[in-house]
């Protein structure tokens, strides 16, 4: 038990620590805006390219990592959009948000730093293999789903797939991760290692990577608060803290993943939802209240969340 506090709470205390530095005005919070572009267009990608670079595969296959994932992902979201449709009785496109709520892990800003600091550069790898395809996937699904509820409750004629996949791909072949993730590859295709002079650089960048991410989304959460909705908000932050790790950890253990894998996925999707539901939900103009209210409440539920998954498969 103490070792998972050791591992967890620093984590957490780190998220607080930025909220802090805003909340009583001792940094601006158009500081940590700055410090979270830095993590996501210069830390993590070199982290991720450093770990896909030098990174031993063993011949393993990505294909039971994702269908482990992903399986936690349908099951989340599925549950997510009827519990807000059917129990709470909102339309469609809420009924979407709630489900992508339920369903998109904040990987990034806390699942890479949880991930390294308790499993290691095992976990650091089945993390860099779950990129690759988590945010392009995410995306898409989630504007393709919302799309459809805008066409079923509006009227409007939807986006078709190919459109949608067009303006997506279009964003991603400029997102930093995943230029990091294809120089990793590239370079582990070539059988390159990153030159001693320069990995010695890249590895003090990619070091900064964890506590930025936290102090940076500690300073961002000052945004969100909670913005009423809290049953609806409470319940989609327990299928996102409970129902979707319990459903990664099931099919990780019938897909025969390593105990380090295992421990990587189940850890990474039991972190709070991500701000990309939030930037979803204001691309279309709904729920941003709802949004903001998840992020809010599952980042403070996490840490004891996050401390019982770690207590289990540590």
């Amino acid at each position: 038990m103490a070792t998972v506090a050791q591992d967890v709470l620093p984590i957490f205390i780190l998220i607080l620590f930025g909220w802090a530095l805003v909340r009583l005005k001792i940094l601006a919070a158009e500081i940590g805006d700055g410090l979270g572009d830095f993590v996501f267009k210069v830390a993590v990608p070199l982290l991720l390219l450093r770990t896909i670079a030098n990174a031993d595969f063993h011949g393993a296959s990505p294909f039971r990592l994702w269908i482990a994932y992903f399986a936690g992902v349908s099951v989340a979201w599925t549950i997510g959009h009827l519990v807000a449709t059917r129990i709470f009785k909102r339309d469609q496109k809420l009924g979407v948000l709630a489900g992508i709520s339920s369903a998109f892990a904040n990987n990034v800003f806390i699942g890479l730093p949880l991930v390294e600091r308790t499993v290691g550069p095992d976990g650091i790898v089945a993390m860099s293999i779950l990129l690759a395809i988590h945010l392009p996937l995410m995306m898409i699904a989630g504007v393709l789903a919302m799309e459809r509820a805008e066409q079923q409750t509006g009227g409007r004629e939807a986006a078709g797939i190919l459109a949608v996949s067009k303006q997506v791909g279009g964003n991603l072949i400029r997102n930093p991760l995943i230029i990091g993730l294809a120089g990793g590859i590239l370079l582990q295709l070539l059988g390159t290692p990153v030159p001693a002079l320069i990995d010695g650089v890249v590895a003090q960048v990619a070091g900064m990577a964890a506590p930025a991410a936290l102090i940076s989304l500690g300073m961002t959460l000052n945004k969100y608060g909670m913005a009423g909705n809290l049953r609806i908000a409470g319940t989609i932050s327990l299928l996102k803290l409970g129902l979707m790790p319990a459903t990664v950890w099931l099919a990780s253990t019938l897909l025969g993943l390593s105990p380090q894998w295992t421990a990587a996925l189940v850890l990474t999707s039991s972190v709070p939802t991500g701000i990309n539901a939030w930037l979803i939900a204001s691309r279309f103009g709904v729920g941003q209240g709802l949004a903001a209210s998840v992020i809010t409440l599952s980042t403070a539920a996490g840490v004891v969340t996050v401390s019982f998954w770690a207590l289990l498969l540590l």
